[in-house]
């Protein structure tokens, strides 16, 4: 057990080193990344708000200059909405000042605004009662107090401009900082753990020429490859998988091999290896055969391209009709010529088999000329040469439920499919036929 566990001490000790400077690396760019945002969101939220607050405040205020000397020279009271609007949008600008945080260069612009606004209120009730000649006295009076709120404003922002060049430059401080002590703990980790590295590579060098070597000879098709690893750590089990993954690839071929070239559906070594589990596990199934009816018939009567497409186009109906009703567990199989298995669970079975004719007595009219679909049958040979007429293409499905039989077999299931199927056979049309009596 000391020898198993060897390689994985080697890697585990320098992942270990990795991890820890990995770790103290990630939890200080972490720290300091928290700061740079806190950092950040408080820039955004007090310094640029207040640059926002700042502009808001000095359009606000040269708008009311502006339709101040227009009212008082038109005298147009057409004018006065536009003045009350400027007015209320500097309340809203007052309250939001005084609700908003700001930096300390700011406490007593609210107190200011405050005032300004008492004394324009004066000057819009003038303008109300078009008292032009107060409006005119009172304007002056505004017109000072407005100047001096501008060129305070332009101090303001002086003075936070240099405030706010003054964060982002120590926020970029931070950040270099940050970013280098993160690198440097970065190639600590690696510098130290460089060594155990190179010798776990050293160690591991000869095990990994040899699956190399072992996964060659399966990818020219030696699925007997024997691998030369005696070891027992881990590259040793390794050759155990390996070799088991060997025996995989073989049995999948052999699956593939059997599967049907028209249909590429597994064929009755995949069939009756599932139904032998199914049957071993004691797992309920049921078993749908699958036979087309007539279908020798089309084939000498349109030719061999065209039942190909046939045999194709059913198998490709099938997979999309168990895809759509079935379970992620059931089977599709392709027996060979027009025969087909589904399996699948007991409840699922006479919906897959109501949708299957469905959709085949759907597909069914596309295969035929006109002449012969309008007819709905044709004249033909049968297998002893004999003139007659032969219907357009039908489905029989037989379905077995394993949960009737007291000792499912292969070869029982396959005997009672052949009988529900010359029965089915003998009927009209596309049907299925589900054997629900109990077999002793």
């Amino acid at each position: 057990m000391k020898a198993y566990h060897s390689i994985t001490r080697r890697v585990a000790v320098g992942y270990l080193v990795i991890v820890f400077f990995s770790t103290l690396a990630i939890g200080y760019a972490l720290t300091r990344l928290h700061d740079h945002t806190r950092h950040t969101q408080q820039l955004v939220e007090t310094q640029f708000h207040a640059f926002t607050l700042l502009r808001d405040i000095r359009q606000n205020l040269l708008a009311q200059e502006n339709l101040e000397k227009q009212l008082l020279i038109l005298e147009d009271t057409q004018l006065l909405d536009l003045v009350e609007r400027r007015w209320d949008d500097f309340d809203l600008i007052l309250a939001k000042s005084k609700r908003a945080t700001l930096p300390d260069h700011f406490s007593t612009l609210p107190r200011t605004l405050a005032n300004y606004r008492k004394n324009g209120k004066i000057l819009l009730q003038a303008f109300m009662d078009k008292d032009w000649q107060q409006a005119r006295k009172y304007s002056k009076a505004a017109t000072l107090q407005r100047n001096q709120l501008l060129d305070r404003l332009s101090k303001i922002r002086n003075i936070h401009q240099i405030a706010v060049d003054h964060d982002l430059h120590s926020l970029s401080e931070q950040s270099n900082q940050a970013f280098t002590v993160t690198v440097l703990l970065a190639f600590a980790g690696l510098l130290l753990s460089a060594p155990v590295a190179l010798t776990v590579i050293l160690g591991i060098h000869r095990s990994v020429k040899a699956l190399q070597d072992g996964t060659r000879d399966i990818a020219q098709g030696n699925f007997n490859s024997k691998l030369g690893i005696r070891s027992k750590d881990e590259f040793g089990q390794l050759a155990l998988d390996f070799s088991s993954m060997a025996r995989k690839l073989r049995e999948l071929e052999q699956l593939h091999l059997d599967a049907n070239p028209l249909t590429r559906l597994p064929g009755n070594l995949a069939i009756d290896r599932e139904l032998e589990r199914r049957i071993q596990d004691q797992e309920a199934f049921a078993h749908l055969y699958i036979d087309l009816d007539n279908f020798k018939a089309y084939g000498d009567r349109y030719g061999y391209k065209a039942g190909s497409d046939v045999i194709h186009d059913v198998g490709t109906m099938l997979k999309n009709v168990v895809k759509d009703h079935g379970t992620e567990n059931d089977l599709v199989g392709h027996i060979g010529g027009d025969d087909y298995v589904v399996l699948t669970t007991p409840a699922k079975a006479e919906t897959i088999a109501q949708a299957l004719i469905k959709d085949f007595e759907n597909y069914v009219p596309s295969l035929y000329n006109e002449e012969d679909r309008k007819a709905g049958y044709y004249m033909g040979t049968d297998r002893y040469g004999v003139q007659r007429s032969f219907p357009l293409l039908t489905m029989s499905i037989a379905v077995i439920l394993s949960e009737n039989m007291e000792s499912p077999s292969v070869l029982a299931i396959s005997d009672d499919c052949a009988k529900m199927k010359d029965h089915l056979k003998r009927l009209k049309g596309s049907n299925y036929l589900i054997d629900r009596r109990k077999h002793l």
